[in-house]
């Protein structure tokens, strides 16, 4: 749109200062506000490299509100920036609705890209990184958490999720019941810090290392999972699979309703017919 300003999203360290961009200085120093998600926490930022840009609260209680003023500024010629208290914002931190009313306005929205400790946690684990999934940080209620995790027991994905420190210890233990003990896990703690953390083992020996150390249950934290294999054989078919073919079964013969359910699922159809005999085995 044009006489209108510029929303920069811009990534601010999540530990270490030296990682903030030079590019993400000099937009700091050329905006004429800056959003931040705690104007207390980022003024200390600002002040360390000495960034005079006045700042303004955005946060997930006022977002919606304060988005529309932002907005305002925005149409009438101001260019800002938009900052959470660290790393990337938008990524479990707020700035959606910012983001979103901008764009909807006609405003151009440009990334100035940096630190993000999902990103950097995946870099340095060890597990697959060509594809994977982030969940966020799992609900704080068991029942819902345990719901959560029972959906995702079977993502080939690398699984990354942010914890609480104070839950850690109850996440780990629910993935090792449903993940299983031997799934590998890594613990990705207080990333880029003086007591940064990588440790990597199976769930049940993380599990056993976090319960007995209680320094592990403090700071910012990532846990990585290694997605989920199928085991060689019949076992390889996965509960959606059987699913699907226990829903043919009802009203197909068992051959068409073998070959349908491979047809939908992907899963070899020898293998949904093998198992299609063992469920009649157990009917009769």
């Amino acid at each position: 749109m044009s006489g209108a300003g510029v929303l920069y999203v811009v990534a601010t360290p999540i530990g270490n200062l030296e990682d903030i961009s030079a590019r993400a200085l000099r937009v700091l120093r050329e905006v004429a506000l800056i959003a931040a998600e705690d104007t207390r926490h980022s003024a200390r930022l600002m002040q360390h490299f000495g960034i005079p840009t006045p700042l303004v609260a955005c946060h997930e209680h006022n977002e919606r509100d304060q988005g529309n003023r932002l907005v305002e500024r925005l149409l009438a010629g101001e260019s800002l920036a938009l900052i959470s208290d660290a790393g990337t914002p938008l990524i479990s931190d707020p700035g959606y609705h910012l983001v979103r009313q901008a764009r909807a306005a006609g405003v151009t929205v440009v990334p100035v890209p940096g630190s993000c400790a999902l990103i950097a946690a995946l870099s340095a684990a060890g597990l697959p990184s060509d594809r994977f999934i982030f969940e966020g940080f799992l609900p704080a209620r068991s029942s819902a958490r345990r719901q959560r995790l029972q959906a995702l027991s079977e993502e080939p994905r690398t699984l990354i999720f942010y914890e609480a420190p104070h839950r850690l210890l109850e996440s780990l233990e629910d993935m090792r019941e449903l993940f299983g003990p031997e799934r590998q896990v890594v613990l990705a703690r207080e990333l880029t810090k003086t007591f940064e953390t990588l440790k990597g083992a199976p769930l049940a020996e993380l599990c056993a290392w976090v319960a007995t150390d209680a320094n592990q249950q403090r700071g910012e934290c990532v846990l990585l999972v290694e997605g989920w294999q199928a085991p060689l054989g019949e076992e390889s078919v996965s509960a959606e699979a059987l699913r699907v073919l226990d829903l043919l079964l009802a009203d197909l013969p068992l051959k068409r309703a073998a070959a349908l359910a491979a047809e939908i699922t992907g899963v070899r159809k020898n293998l949904l017919y093998q198992q299609a005999l063992e469920r009649q085995k157990d009917r009769d």
